[in-house]
C-alpha cells in the first residue's frame, strides 16, 4: 500500500495550505465617506466577501479590512473604482497583478482568500467658503 492509499495521509495538493494574498491599498475619496463606506460594504458582501472591520477617524481617514475569494478579484477591483475611489498607483499595480495572476491560474486558486487593508483619505469635494467681512458661509 502506498502513502496515497492511506486514509490518514492526504495527497500533496490537498495537504498543502492554500496560498493567500494580503494587500494594503491607499485611496483618496472626494465624496461623502459614510455613503461610500456603506456602498463598499454592500458590494463586498454581494460578491461573497466579508468585512472584518471598518471605521473612521476625525481626520477623514476610513479604514476597512475585508476578505474575499480570489476568484472574485476582478469584481472587487471594479467595485472599488465604481464606488469613486482614486486608488494609489501602487494599489492599481497590486490589484492588476492579482487579477492577471488569477486569470492565468484560475483553476489553481479556488480555495485562496485575499485580505485587503484599505485606507481611504476622504476629502470633501467642496469646502464651504467663509466671507471675509462676516462669519457667514457662502
Amino acid at each position: 500500500m502506498n502513502r496515497f492509499m492511506n486514509p490518514l495521509v492526504m495527497p500533496p495538493s490537498e495537504s498543502e495550505p492554500s496560498q493567500s494574498w494580503s494587500i494594503q491599498i491607499k485611496a483618496i475619496l472626494t465624496d461623502e465617506a459614510a455613503r461610500v463606506t456603506k456602498l463598499l460594504t454592500g458590494a463586498i458582501l454581494a460578491t461573497g466577501g466579508w468585512v472584518l472591520s471598518r471605521g473612521a477617524n476625525d481626520a477623514g481617514v476610513v479604514n476597512m479590512l475585508f476578505e474575499f475569494e480570489r476568484q472574485q478579484c476582478l469584481e472587487i477591483y471594479t467595485m472599488l473604482i465604481v464606488a469613486g475611489l482614486d486608488l494609489s498607483p501602487l494599489g492599481h499595480l497590486k490589484l492588476t497583478e492579482l487579477c492577471q495572476c488569477t486569470r492565468n491560474h484560475f483553476g489553481d486558486c479556488r480555495a485562496e482568500i485575499v485580505s485587503v487593508d484599505l485606507e481611504i483619505n476622504a476629502y470633501p469635494a467642496e469646502i464651504p467658503q467663509v466671507s471675509q467681512g462676516t462669519n457667514e458661509t457662502l
